[in-house]
């Protein structure tokens, strides 16, 4: 299991499994949102697998599911709301933790600015470089 801190509240990883659910409950998680469809890739864990694993662990659990390339305004406004509503910290996973610290990135970029979203994500090993360049025009 590969966590990555973002920041206090909110960590991101590569696909979880049912089996990783404890260490995740043991490390002081408090919720869990998912954040790649099912089905993407043979062989992956089913989303209602580590949810009722999170959920016996007394975990929160939601799911935001998106592809790459299928980012809407309405997958966003969700990810807001959950991340709004969930106990914290947060553990967001998907195939490789980039799509959690993508979105993430998205919903903060406002409130933290484009210094504080580049350095979060950096330390964590994940470059929004190119998503930040792209926000900073658009204000």
């Amino acid at each position: 299991m590969d966590l990555r801190k973002i920041t206090e509240d909110f960590s991101v990883s590569p696909q979880i499994t049912p089996e990783d659910v404890p260490a995740i409950a043991e490390a002081g998680f408090r919720a869990v949102l998912c954040n790649r469809p099912d089905g993407e890739e043979f062989g992956q864990t089913p989303y209602d697998a580590v949810a009722d694993a999170a959920r016996a662990a007394g975990l929160e659990v939601r799911c935001v599911p998106f592809s790459s390339g299928q980012l809407t305004q309405g997958v966003v406004e969700e990810f807001q709301t959950a991340l709004a509503e969930m106990p914290r910290p947060v553990l967001a996973y998907c195939r490789t933790g980039t799509r959690c610290t993508m979105i993430w990135s998205l919903v903060k970029y406002d409130d933290l600015g484009a210094d504080e979203v580049l350095r979060a994500t950096s330390d964590a090993g994940y470059d929004m470089s190119g998503l930040v360049a792209q926000l900073d025009r658009r204000a």
